[in-house]
């Protein structure tokens, strides 16, 4: 299985750290090295590093750069400040998504846009398809970069005294170039953190480094953990070509007043009617662990599907995304889910389950 799957520049690393490998997106992964829940923890208490090197990058030059990032892109980055960073989705014409990524304003002409691994291939084929008209220039720079996210309360200090990068004056969702480096104040745990994006050469000192100062290393599968805790979504899961940003309640990074965009009219129509379905989270009253595809029933009847479920490492509760008929999904509801043959009660809450820690300035 192994063959069919690239490595990161620090695949033989986390080999020879013991860590358990496991395909994901295209790649082989870490998913763990000690446990889930000690990675889990040290992000929460102090610093993790997660190698993400299986993320892609784009890089959009050209004079309608902005004119054609803003046309692919639900967000709006006219007049974004160089240095800014903003959250969005890239939408077919009936508003499901084909990715969700970040675009880094590098210069007015010069946007770093970041798409998740397992949609590598198929975002770069779209890009292109859509730039036809636009003078702009398009770089497949995936094979250029490694990349580390350092996270946790204390990552501030780590960049600082363990890889000698000052990052005081950055906020969240703000970027610096250091040479050939990019460094964010961005991440994917719901703590304050940073990603750097490098040469692997590069990015492989950096984890010896961080390595010898005693940071965690963290794997997959405390990402996932992390995230779902406080609500970020994951493509796949609560984000799909069947699932519109407005069901995933991310309406926010999607903006109907700006020019014409891929998916606008669409979802300009959905967001006027109200999406049929919603992502929601859903507390369950049992220790039992609602997993992906399980129903949602009210009154018996089936209205919906869990997207993500755990028992919380951070606050010890059996807890879900799931995407259900929109008439259910105020909260308080009264639901049941589907587990193997039996039915549990939960109730419809927020689904951010614990709360974000970032640096807003």
């Amino acid at each position: 299985m192994e063959k069919d799957n690239k490595k990161t520049c620090l695949y033989d690393k986390h080999v020879a750290q013991g860590a358990l490998m496991s395909p994901f997106g295209g790649f082989i992964m870490p998913i763990q090295y000690t446990n889930i829940v000690d990675e889990h923890q040290a992000v929460r208490q102090a610093c993790g590093v997660f190698d993400v090197s299986h993320m892609g990058e784009v890089l959009v030059s050209g004079s309608q750069a902005e004119r054609y990032v803003n046309y692919i892109f639900t967000n709006d980055v006219s007049g974004m400040p160089d240095g800014k960073i903003l959250y969005g989705m890239m939408c077919y014409d009936n508003g499901g998504v084909v990715d969700d990524l970040l675009v880094y304003k590098m210069a007015s002409d010069r946007f770093f846009l970041v798409i998740n691994a397992a949609n590598i291939d198929k975002d770069w084929a779209w890009i292109q398809e859509q730039a036809a008209g636009y003078d702009v220039t398009l770089e497949h720079q995936s094979e250029q970069y490694g990349e580390l996210a350092i996270q946790g309360p204390q990552a501030e200090d780590v960049m600082e005294h363990v890889l000698g990068i000052s990052c005081k004056e950055l906020s969240f969702y703000t970027f610096k170039q250091i040479g050939d480096i990019i460094v964010s104040r961005t991440g994917y745990t719901g703590e304050d953190g940073f990603e750097v994006y490098a040469t692997p050469y590069y990015i492989s000192e950096c984890w010896d480094k961080l390595m010898a100062a005693g940071v965690k290393p963290c794997g997959l599968g405390c990402r996932d953990t992390l995230r779902f805790e406080v609500g970020l979504p994951l493509y796949g899961d609560e984000l799909s070509a069947d699932i519109t940003p407005l069901m995933a309640g991310l309406g926010t990074f999607v903006k109907l007043d700006k020019h014409d965009f891929i998916g606008r009219a669409a979802l300009t129509r959905q967001k006027s009617e109200g999406p049929q379905k919603k992502l929601i989270g859903i507390e369950l009253q049992d220790k039992a662990i609602p997993r992906h595809g399980y129903a949602v029933l009210k009154d018996g009847k089936t209205i919906g599907e869990v997207t993500t479920g755990y028992h919380t490492i951070s606050t010890d509760k059996s807890v879900c995304m799931a995407l259900i008929d929109a008439s259910c999904a105020a909260l308080g509801t009264e639901v049941d889910i589907q587990i193997r043959k039996k039915t549990f009660p939960g109730i419809v809450c927020k689904k951010r389950f614990y709360d974000k820690h970032y640096k807003k300035g």
